[in-house]
């Protein structure tokens, strides 16, 4: 039975959850992409590098923050290193993490 949170969507016939809006601050939004930079840099520097600036560490900061938590929840671990900023919350060890395997992925795919 679907939840009071969950409404019907006729367009594609599933159930779609609700909206959900988040709010930052810019100075929050600021701090996160720094911390998404650090995080990257260091999961790339792990992983053996792969060229880029800080645009580059950033992405992969951010892409860390998707991989790694994934990781940690497919295998049941706990997320012990969490930054929470602006009301948003920074798994920073899985991020370093999940941006060292991603890195570490795409050097496998390329073969470099």
């Amino acid at each position: 039975m679907p939840t009071p949170e969950a409404r019907w969507h006729p367009a594609c016939c599933t159930l779609a959850a609700e909206v959900i809006h988040m709010t930052i601050t810019l100075p929050g939004l600021i701090i996160l992409i720094i911390i998404a930079a650090i995080c990257g840099a260091i999961g790339t520097a792990l992983a053996g590098g792969v060229r880029g600036g800080f645009i580059v560490s950033m992405v992969l900061g951010f892409i860390g923050t998707l991989v790694g938590p994934w990781i940690a929840h497919q295998l049941k671990l706990p997320e012990p290193f969490v930054v929470h900023i602006s009301g948003q919350s920074f798994p920073v060890l899985w991020s370093i993490i999940g941006a060292a395997v991603f890195v570490a992925i795409i050097h496998l795919i390329s073969r470099r």
